[in-house]
């Protein structure tokens, strides 16, 4: 008979241990199921995102199924601008995030979802537009928690285009009633994966300043073209959001014990050339970075895409004190140059997961060598299993995992 509690001290501890850079009895592999969570077991995405009871019990049979180190989880869609508009006019923090009842209810103009504007089988998709002119950096630099409020949230969600009219307040209203809803089923499911011995991971999400310019409110090639044409613009933006982002995690860990984890997802570091990622992207992020870690906070920033160029720059972060994931950075260069500096989440791309068993085991024992030796090294898909991959090959990670990650 399993002892789920003492299978939740083990992988807890493992997970901790590797974050403090050192050896664990094992490699910790953290599952990122996705989308293949719903094909596993036998519902469309539509439902994955709408149904919260069919979503847990998914959730639920994929992480016992596969047995990794933590278990699946719900998708949901960013939404940063939701709760940085009510920061400090709420007790505690609004929801960050967009799943398919909320998208019902405030109209989300940036997403796309199954059953909506997409087929039943889509995933969600965010859809990056313009919805601040270049001509609003000045706005948005004197006060960007007003901007946001006034004049980000009405542009991008449908139902809050009025503010003030009767029907944006019942859809706040709306809002609130199924945060509540999800809130509970939220609860509820950590409950049970925590009887089954699966630890939560991360507790939060923070974001770069200048990704938030980009994801909501200029669009990636925008913003990229303001670092040229209006550069001190976009740097007093960020300085700005820098601000009211911390306040966010500030918020966010009160009454919390210390070296909870919270993601960060890096979504233009791999537009920038060093040169203008050092001028522009990085500053603000390291100092938003900097104070999470001294407000107790560990953050795992997901370096998307290609980071090889900007590697050295993760040296320039208090050494221990984060979490290092990559997509599709070469492990091996990232062990050699900040193995001993920041704890590292890397694994498959997805497409290894088309492959066969026999070649995630070879992928998995190869990358060990390279990886493993010292500790402070975290087993995970380079992004998520992808939702048509074959169940053997996403058992045979965990399977390569436990017979070449053992100390």
């Amino acid at each position: 008979m399993t002892d789920y509690e003492e299978l939740y001290r083990q992988r807890k501890e493992r997970i901790h241990t590797a974050t403090q850079l050192k050896e664990p009895d094992r490699v910790p592999v953290l599952g990122s199921f996705g989308y293949f969570t719903a094909r596993y077991y036998g519902i469309n995405n539509f439902e994955f995102l709408f149904n919260y009871e069919e979503a847990s019990k998914a959730i639920v049979k994929t992480s016992v199924d596969f047995g990794y180190d933590t278990g699946a989880g719900l998708s949901t869609l960013g939404a940063m601008p939701l709760t940085l508009a009510f920061l400090g006019e709420y007790d505690g923090l609004v929801p960050g995030w967009v799943n398919g009842p909320v998208h019902d209810i405030l109209g989300v103009r940036y997403a796309r979802f199954p059953g909506r504007e997409l087929s039943m089988d889509s995933p969600f998709q965010f859809i990056g537009e313009e919805y601040m002119k270049v001509n609003e950096y000045d706005a948005l630099i004197a006060d960007p928690q007003r901007f946001i409020a006034e004049k980000l949230l009405p542009r991008t969600l449908r139902n809050l285009a009025d503010p003030g009219s009767p029907h944006a307040m019942a859809t706040l209203f709306k809002w609130g009633e199924e945060r509540r809803k999800s809130d509970e089923a939220g609860a509820k499911l950590s409950k049970k994966l925590k009887a089954y011995g699966f630890p939560g991971f991360t507790s939060g999400i923070s974001y770069a300043p200048l990704d938030f310019i980009g994801d909501f409110m200029r669009d990636i090639k925008n913003v990229i073209f303001d670092c040229y044409r209006v550069p001190d613009k976009v740097k007093q933006a960020c300085e700005g959001l820098r601000d009211l982002i911390v306040e966010m995690v500030r918020i966010s860990v009160e009454g919390k014990p210390r070296g909870s984890i919270q993601f960060i997802p890096l979504h233009l570091n791999e537009y920038f050339s060093p040169k203008m990622y050092a001028e522009f992207y990085w500053p603000t992020l390291r100092e938003v970075v900097e104070e999470m870690i001294k407000l107790g906070v560990t953050p795992e920033l997901f370096y998307e895409g290609q980071h090889k160029a900007h590697l050295e720059t993760i040296l320039e972060l208090p050494k221990g004190k984060t979490i290092s994931k990559f997509e599709k950075t070469d492990l091996k260069a990232a062990k050699e140059i900040i193995g001993d500096h920041s704890c590292i989440i890397g694994g498959p791309p997805s497409s290894l997961f088309f492959s066969t068993p026999e070649k995630i085991d070879t992928y998995v024992k190869d990358l060990f060598s390279d990886v493993k030796e010292g500790g402070g090294f975290m087993l995970s898909p380079g992004v998520t299993v992808p939702e048509g991959a074959p169940a053997e090959n996403v058992k045979a990670l965990m399977d390569a995992a436990v017979k070449y990650g053992v100390y």
